[in-house]
């Protein structure tokens, strides 16, 4: 796998990321409870990838890196970056015991510091769905997969569950929105107009589970592991605090059950083969009819 000459790059991380690198970075090792509960999707995502012995992969925005080990079960070699040097230090702790070694390196999407075509297979499982500027992360993406190599992408879609929790978290933060929504990335038209010239496209649905005692306990799984929920939790006074942390509940409550609450989300997948005329498959999940997601 050939490095891309980046000289003269003193951060690798681009500027209009910074901030989000330090948001996402205050889970932690406790970030990888968050990838924990969404491991139904992160698992249909590395099948769909279907690395072979040997292989070149890449993990985009790896977080702990628990989509990095997914594909590692198969004895590839897996290179996994992200913007935040937090969670690399503790994904390379949790990935220790992982033959052959992931190979974690501190790098934007945008910017990918690989030559072309260095990997035969890419994987980002609710990472580059966050990059800002989309059409350059998709552009890289492309980039760094050799021809007749696979992709594998897992999202969210654009209206649904996420959508309103997300929207919940808004609620309290003064934060600007992003240039473009993340959950686009959930819409095929927009993906098509991101990718479509260098894959053929198709996109699987999913659903992925979580499971939690109560929303007590999923409060403090989130505002421990979730960077945005902790970062903005950590910033209001505590009467406001309490409001948000109210919202939240209502939000999970829909969820009980008499073993307590099965959280159930919609995702979208995209796995397959990039060729000459571009081939790529794409996985997304439909949204559960009488359910919201975490």
């Amino acid at each position: 796998m050939e490095s891309r000459d980046n000289a003269g790059m003193a951060d690798p991380v681009l500027p209009h990321h910074r901030a989000a690198a330090s948001m996402w970075g205050q889970g932690g090792r406790s970030y990888d409870d968050i990838s924990y509960g969404l491991s139904d999707a992160l698992a249909h995502a590395a099948q769909r990838l279907s690395a072979k012995p040997h292989e070149e992969i890449l993990d985009v925005a790896t977080g702990t890196g628990w989509s990095a080990r997914n594909v590692a079960r198969t004895a590839a070699r897996v290179t996994a970056v992200d913007i935040s040097a937090e969670l690399l230090s503790a994904a390379e702790e949790l990935s220790a015991h992982i033959s052959p070694r992931i190979g974690f390196q501190l790098a934007d999407a945008e910017r990918l510091p690989f030559a072309d075509g260095s990997f035969d297979g890419v994987i980002s499982t609710f990472g580059i769905i966050f990059a800002q500027d989309q059409k350059r992360a998709a552009a890289e993406l492309a980039r760094v997969c050799r021809q007749g190599g696979r992709v594998s992408l897992a999202t969210w879609p654009p209206v649904g569950s996420v959508e309103k929790f997300l929207g919940v978290i808004g609620k309290y933060s003064d934060a600007p929105p992003p240039p473009a929504s993340p959950l686009a990335w959930g819409d095929p038209d927009h993906v098509g107009k991101l990718l479509g010239s260098d894959f053929e496209l198709t996109f699987e649905p999913g659903i992925n589970n979580a499971y939690h005692p109560s929303v007590d306990h999923i409060w403090e799984w989130y505002t421990r592991g979730f960077g945005p929920l902790r970062q903005l939790a950590e910033s209001l006074d505590p009467d406001r605090r309490e409001e948000l942390r109210a919202d939240i509940n209502a939000y999970h409550s829909h969820y009980q059950t008499d073993a307590g609450l099965h959280v159930r989300a919609g995702v979208y997948y995209r796995p397959g083969d990039k060729a000459l005329s571009g081939a790529f498959t794409s996985t997304m999940a439909t949204e559960p009819s009488s359910n919201r997601s975490e």
